[in-house]
């Protein structure tokens, strides 16, 4: 099984930026879709963004679009989540998932197989 570790999460000002990774380690991810998810206080983890193995199809959530991007460096085994415009709603644990088991049609928990511990990212408004 893959292990995946979140990193670059923070306290950001509404408004700004970061740039979340997610390094893969036990085996390559390069032929794996790759998604982001998220948890805030007293919420259900709900989907981020999802990339394909090469990265050129992507989706994300409604709430994240024009924000947000996936992208993958296969070289390094390695996933991204860039966030930009960041709002307060955003604060929550950002998770890192693998093994689809519905390809680049997964939305839910139940469709991931592996996860990372996850980071915190928290905005202030």
């Amino acid at each position: 099984q893959v292990q995946l570790i979140e990193s670059g999460g923070g306290l950001v000002q509404a408004g700004g930026s970061l740039r979340l990774s997610c390094a893969a380690s036990g085996r390559t991810i390069s032929s794996v879709v790759m998604g982001w998810f998220r948890q805030a206080p007293g919420k259900e983890r709900e989907f981020v963004a999802i990339a394909s193995w090469g990265g050129g199809v992507t989706y994300y959530a409604d709430s994240v679009k024009g924000r947000f991007t996936i992208s993958r460096d296969n070289a390094k085994n390695t996933v991204y989540l860039q966030m930009s415009s960041l709002k307060a709603e955003d604060t929550a644990v950002y998770y890192c998932a693998a093994d689809s088991l519905r390809g680049l049609a997964a939305r839910e928990v139940s469709d991931f197989g592996s996860w990372g511990q996850g980071t915190q990212v928290t905005v202030s408004s």
